[in-house]
């Protein structure tokens, strides 16, 4: 395949060489490509008047990798097309120095390069033209979604403007999911938008108006989406979910996925309160080796301290450092499993023989590592106030969405490295996502 990118130059769209110097094309034809751009007929027409003229065949698509506009003279020979070949030209599409999409051309006779730049310029100028009011609804979606997961409640008369910009009903009902993925391999340009844009393309066959931004909290390691789904039903949400959840399974291989969803709101008061629902039932997901999904009624246990963050937001950080903070800064540092094998054992309910049959250890080193959970804790799991200390330290690590180390290095630490627990900014500095 032949790959060239050809960048508009404005001089060169505004004084086009003589017809005699293009070469390769009649007047005729140039004709009509300038009826089709001048006329405003789009992005279909024009690329249709282009393939005539150059006797080519032609598919245009957007900086997201979604075909705009095909001009090929069967399915078969869009197809091959859209494979590629050593016959296939692919121009990348500019406008000033912002890739706005691509070109892939198969021409069957010669053209030159002063025709092709201008041809270029004019198929790159309808596609941002093509893309400005869709650029617009997304800038209104990333101020009325972007940060409603910061610390800084929203302004209502903001969010109704830009809710009446995208033509959304809060008060029709609506919910709000976080979806997050993280890469186990290196990944390339622009992948945090293509989640983005996989993530609202999974929501909207269900719920249309669905829209999704990129959170604007700090996320060390992978990307962070937040969409907001109008529908009145749990039904709705559930359902937009699961799309969601698929278009990123199959657009973004190599990654891992967490998602949550918050209950059904109808007032634009509330929409923090939602966002901090589903940031609360995502980390409940990330941590679970079961649910990739869940909804914020799915959490047990965990809504009650979301309710508490409410009122005194730093006291459940202040609990966890208490309690499994220490256990866990030493499974960073040293790369074992402590946290994992504490949570096993509670899940056994205090059975080292099931929780050395869940997790393929002899049941001496889960004797161990508990001995060494209760010197890092102070909190012994023989215990029961021990065991519901820990118990609701390991909840609030959940809540708070700190990852566990991914361990295991040596039983003893011998080699360890450090990890990277992914605490949101806010809890760092003493808040957690219960809003406002």
């Amino acid at each position: 395949m032949l790959s060239s990118t050809f960048q508009p130059e404005g001089s060169l769209a505004e004084h086009p060489p003589p017809i005699e110097e293009l070469g390769g094309v009649d007047e005729v034809s140039l004709n009509a490509i300038t009826e089709a751009v001048e006329s405003g007929a789009g992005l279909p027409e024009v690329a249709r008047a282009m393939a005539r003229a150059l006797d080519a065949s032609l598919a245009v698509t957007d900086a997201r990798g979604v075909t705009l506009a095909v001009a090929a003279r069967s399915p078969a020979d869009e197809r091959s097309l859209q494979a590629g070949g050593d016959d296939v030209t692919v121009v990348a599409l500019k406008v000033g120095d912002v890739a706005v999409g691509s070109l892939r051309m198969r021409p069957r006779k010669e053209v030159s390069d002063a025709l092709r730049r201008l041809l270029v310029a004019l198929v790159a100028g309808e596609v941002q033209r093509l893309r400005l009011p869709e650029r617009a609804a997304e800038a209104a979606a990333a101020e009325l979604l972007g940060g409603l997961l910061l610390e800084e409640p929203p302004d209502r008369e903001r969010s109704l403007q830009y809710a009446r910009e995208l033509g959304l009903e809060v008060e029709a009902g609506v919910s709000l999911i976080v979806a997050r993925a993280h890469p186990q391999a290196p990944t390339e340009d622009g992948w945090r938008e293509r989640a983005r844009v996989l993530a609202e393309r999974g929501a909207r066959p269900v719920s249309g108006r669905s829209v999704a931004a990129l959170s604007k909290r700090e996320v060390a390691v992978g990307v962070e989406v937040l969409l907001l789904v109008p529908g009145a039903d749990e039904a709705t949400a559930a359902r937009a979910g699961e799309g969601v959840l698929r278009e990123l399974q199959a657009g973004l291989p190599g990654c891992t996925f967490a998602l949550g969803r918050s209950r059904v709101t109808n007032d634009h008061a509330e929409l923090a309160r939602a966002a901090s629902e589903a940031l609360l039932a995502a980390n409940v997901a990330e941590g679970s080796a079961d649910e990739k999904a869940l909804a914020f009624e799915q959490t047990g246990a965990y809504r009650l301290l979301l309710s508490a963050m409410s009122e005194n937001p730093t006291e459940l950080r202040r609990f966890y450092e208490e309690t499994v903070a220490p256990v866990a800064a030493y499974d960073e540092q040293y790369e074992t499993e402590l946290v994992r094998t504490l949570r096993t054992f509670l899940e056994a309910d205090g059975n080292v023989a099931g929780t050395a049959q869940r997790l393929f250890t002899h049941r001496h080193t889960i004797y161990y590592r508990l001995e060494r959970v209760r010197e890092l804790s102070g909190l012994d799991v023989s215990s029961s106030d021990g065991r519901e200390k820990l118990s609701l330290g390991l909840k609030a690590m959940r809540v708070l969405g700190i990852a566990a180390s991914s361990g295991p290095a040596s039983e003893l630490g011998s080699s360890g490295s450090q990890g990277s627990a992914a605490v949101p900014a806010r809890i760092a500095r003493g808040r957690g996502p219960g809003g406002s």
